[in-house]
């Protein structure tokens, strides 16, 4: 298994596993499936050293992914990243979440970035746990601020300084 930087050639299988993670109703505001047009422009926005698009592979099919996105698209904001992990669902729970996240850590070190922030639906445990098991913290709740299967979903912004 390695982890690379995304070439384009892996835009779409990196949005299969986007779109596999929208029916489940946790990990993604979007609520139907993503075209390839739709998602070039965000995949071109990776393209930068300092917000990259990183794939974990093995045998040439893609495991997972994550990505380190501007946040605010303010300068002062320019320290701060969100961060997004998707796992293939027939990977999810074999502790490659934490995998990527350490290596995502250690990267946004060198990236010279002073805090990361991931965006979580409250309801989404696992990914919670996840985070939370890397030092982030609880940085602020939105309540019921999204509308999933029918139903009212709060939003967690889980924090973690790096210096």
């Amino acid at each position: 298994m390695s982890l690379r930087l995304a070439v384009e050639e892996d835009l779409p299988q990196i949005l299969a596993i986007y779109n596999a993670s929208i029916p489940e109703g946790k990990a993604t505001a979007d609520t139907n499936p993503v075209t390839l047009e739709e998602r070039r422009q965000w995949f071109l926005d990776h393209q930068r050293p300092e917000r990259p698009l990183w794939v974990y592979e093995q045998a040439d099919q893609l495991l997972g992914w994550m990505s380190l996105s501007d946040f605010y698209g303010r300068p002062a904001y320019a320290s701060t990243a969100e961060i997004s992990i998707y796992l293939h669902p027939e990977h999810q729970g074999r502790k490659l979440g934490q995998q990527l996240l350490d290596e995502a850590l250690q990267a946004a070190k060198e990236l010279q970035l002073r805090s990361l922030l991931a965006f979580v639906f409250a309801h989404n445990e696992a990914s919670v746990r996840l985070f939370r098991s890397r030092g982030f913290e609880n940085w602020g709740l939105l309540p019921e601020v999204a509308w999933i299967k029918q139903h009212p979903v709060s939003l967690s912004i889980l924090g973690k300084k790096l210096d």
